[in-house]
């Protein structure tokens, strides 16, 4: 029982964190960054510090076979680069709350492939809980508001969410004979591999390090070396939440960890109204309760989604 709830704590601290940095991208993408070289500097970043970290601790660590390889590539690709290309072009051309609604289905997607590819049985909390936790979203996003779809934007935000739930799926396979911090080296080294080749590195604006960028909304009055973001967003925003997820789906099973995930518009909206002043009414609070309320009965079907 105790493992358990620090699994669903690891998954719930991964969501904040990647909520969180949510803003702390914001802030850098206004100062001229495009999307695409944030991805590669987040994911190249990560690579790097973990790569040396692994070498130095137990290098040996890192050996793989045939087998596995091809998994770690599909994980590196699809969990990492394609989740954050997906999203990127969706927001692009949709509202953010739709393209977060059609990339926040990956949990449906989960039990349609545990019940109908793997032919297992999915009991009926799980279909409610990740019923309820849509259905939060929904009242999260306010979906009814200004949507405007655009078909190539629906594409992309349909994919970003085929690809969550591959890294979930992924993940939970991978993880059962690697450690947590080789099996995130290598998804990120074949990440930064594929932005490598889309991104040529010797045509970054490495101006973005040294430029002062003004931290907005409620702490507009201040500026921060880009360095100093980044920095933050590679550690605090992606090393530290994959990681966390990671962690915790070696006790959850990808579908739970899916539904937990589901908390992180709730808290991008919190932080979104704090430190930018977005609005955040009462039937957002409510759909953040339905929402959890979903989270809790996942948790209850989970010992039977196996």
């Amino acid at each position: 029982m105790l493992k358990n709830v620090r699994a669903e704590a690891f998954v719930v601290f991964g969501s904040l964190a990647f909520a969180f940095n949510g803003i702390i991208a914001k802030l850098v993408l206004t100062s001229g960054l495009s999307a695409w070289r944030l991805t590669q500097l987040r994911c190249t970043g990560a690579f790097i510090f973990l790569l040396l970290f692994v070498l130095a601790r137990k290098g040996s660590s890192l050996r793989t076979t045939k087998k596995e390889l091809p998994w770690l590539v599909a994980y590196g690709i699809i969990g990492f680069a394609l989740v954050q290309f997906g999203y990127f072009v969706a927001i692009s051309r949709l509202h953010v709350s739709v393209a977060l609604i059609i990339e926040f289905t990956a949990p449906i997607w989960i039990l349609f492939y545990i019940r109908f590819v793997k032919k297992k049985h999915v009991p009926k909390l799980m279909w409610i809980s990740v019923a309820m936790g849509f259905s939060g979203l929904l009242l999260v996003a306010q979906a009814w508001q200004g949507m405007t779809l655009d078909g190539l934007g629906v594409v992309a935000a349909l994919l970003d969410a085929f690809a969550l739930a591959a890294y979930f799926l992924l993940g939970e396979k991978l993880v059962a004979n690697r450690s947590t911090d080789t099996l995130t080296v290598y998804g990120f080294a074949f990440a930064s591999l594929g932005w490598a080749i889309v991104c040529p590195l010797w045509s970054f604006p490495f101006s973005i390090f040294t430029q002062k960028i003004n931290l907005l909304g409620t702490f507009k009055a201040y500026d921060l070396p880009g360095w100093v973001l980044i920095t933050w967003i590679i550690f605090a925003g992606t090393i530290i939440p994959y990681m966390a997820v990671l962690h915790g789906l070696r006790s959850l099973s990808a579908s739970t960890s899916s539904v937990i995930g589901m908390l992180e518009p709730i808290l991008a909206g919190v932080f979104a109204w704090f430190w930018l002043g977005e609005t955040f009414r009462i039937i957002q609070l409510i759909g953040g309760v339905v929402v959890i309320a979903g989270i809790i009965t996942a948790d209850r079907a989970r010992s039977t989604v196996h």
